[in-house]
């Protein structure tokens, strides 16, 4: 049986991602200062101007606008002819001080209100999700994990000069073709890049399919029937936030599995360690990845539910989609044994009051060897 698969990726000068990289330069701004800041940072932005808001409760004394500016250059707005310069843009800053009724539960646990030693509470009540596949070497869905390489090589040239003309904001996009549930071949490959005014559409074909596509994807999985829409409109001159607004947590699919495996519904950027929609989905990620890994099965999804205010899981559900090595129940003990949920175990294990978000931000929230829960370990499955 035969089917088709796509996920699509971004530039980090797309305006969404301008506003995650914006939100988690000030959460590491903050906790380069402060490992135990609480910090709930959103930001838009739209034309020349930039709105940044939230909760923070934090002993740092941090310059935000000063961060807020270097994001930008960082991702490459430098120029008054991108409709959105880091030099002249207007920048709001509206960040209050967090919750005293949302701290109440998260400074201390109800268990450890009620004697059982266990430290924080979940920030927040609900659900996140951890994905893992044998698809590649990283562990990561095909689809996705080809479209993030294809807009970080976009990334790439342009801040190499290899490619001139090629200004911030771009979105990429695959479709593989599968076959008894195996990726077979790339199918299809969609690029849009904004570009200088007088670059033409054949020279921007041309070099996107000579440094960017033969670089990227491997040959033995493009044929002759692989199809290719570069820049497809024809033109794409005006983009980043003056070409559409921007927002923190827009592109939860695209942080995550491309839409291969389920979302909680939970974005990340601008979120501390102890929003348990950020950090567990990555312990969730570390989890089935690591199930993977030791073969107890090719796919694996985690779900983690959290009640706000409480340390322990709500709820762990494991699915193998039928790929498992060994019974689920067995894996779903494996888990128990091996991996402590509780926020502060969390914390702990991936060493999360690091400032390292802005690692994160970009080309997705995981398969990046940097990470600390894209590390592997070997499990114990001997309890006896």
């Amino acid at each position: 049986m035969r089917k088709f698969f796509t996920s699509e990726s971004v530039t980090e000068g797309h305006p969404d991602k301008v506003c995650d990289y914006i939100s988690d330069s000030v959460l590491d701004a903050i906790l380069e200062q402060d490992p135990n800041a609480r910090v709930a940072c959103e930001t838009c932005a739209n034309g020349n101007y930039v709105l940044v808001m939230g909760e923070v409760t934090t002993s740092a004394n941090v310059d935000v606008e000063n961060v807020v500016r270097n994001a930008i250059k960082e991702i490459g707005y430098d120029k008054d002819e991108y409709g959105f310069n880091y030099k002249t843009c207007q920048i709001d800053v509206k960040l209050k001080k967090q919750s005293s009724d949302i701290a109440l539960g998260v400074d201390n646990s109800l268990e450890t209100k009620g004697g059982e030693e266990l430290g924080h509470g979940a920030g927040d009540q609900g659900m996140v999700f951890g994905y893992a596949c044998d698809e590649t070497d990283e562990l990561m869905p095909m689809p996705i994990y080809y479209a993030h390489k294809l807009a970080k090589r976009l990334m790439e040239i342009r801040k190499n000069n290899e490619v001139s003309y090629l200004r911030p904001d771009g979105k990429t996009q695959v479709t593989i073709e599968y076959e008894d549930d195996k990726p077979l071949r790339v199918d299809t490959i969609v690029i849009s890049t904004q570009h200088d005014e007088d670059v033409t559409h054949e020279q921007i074909e041309k070099d996107l399919k000579e440094k960017v596509i033969n670089v990227v994807i491997p040959g033995n999985l493009i044929d002759e029937n692989t199809k290719y829409f570069i820049n497809p409109t024809g033109r794409f001159v005006i983009g980043g936030p003056e070409g559409d607004s921007g927002l923190t947590g827009r592109k939860i699919i695209v942080d995550t599995y491309g839409g291969y495996a389920r979302h909680g519904g939970g974005a990340y950027s601008g979120k501390d360690y102890t929003k348990v929609d950020r950090s567990a989905s990555y312990m969730a990620r570390y989890i089935a990845k690591n199930i993977v890994d030791n073969k107890y099965a090719r796919k694996c999804e985690i779900q983690i539910s959290y009640a706000i205010g409480v340390a322990k899981p709500i709820s762990v559900y494991v699915d193998t989609f039928g790929t498992n090595m060994i019974p689920e129940n067995e894996i779903e003990k494996i888990i128990l044994n091996n991996f402590d949920m509780t926020p502060d175990g969390i914390i702990k294990t991936l060493n999360l009051t690091a400032p390292i978000y802005k690692k994160t931000t970009n080309y997705g929230h995981f398969g990046k060897a940097c990470l600390s829960w894209e590390k592997l370990t070997k499990l114990t499955s001997d309890f006896n």
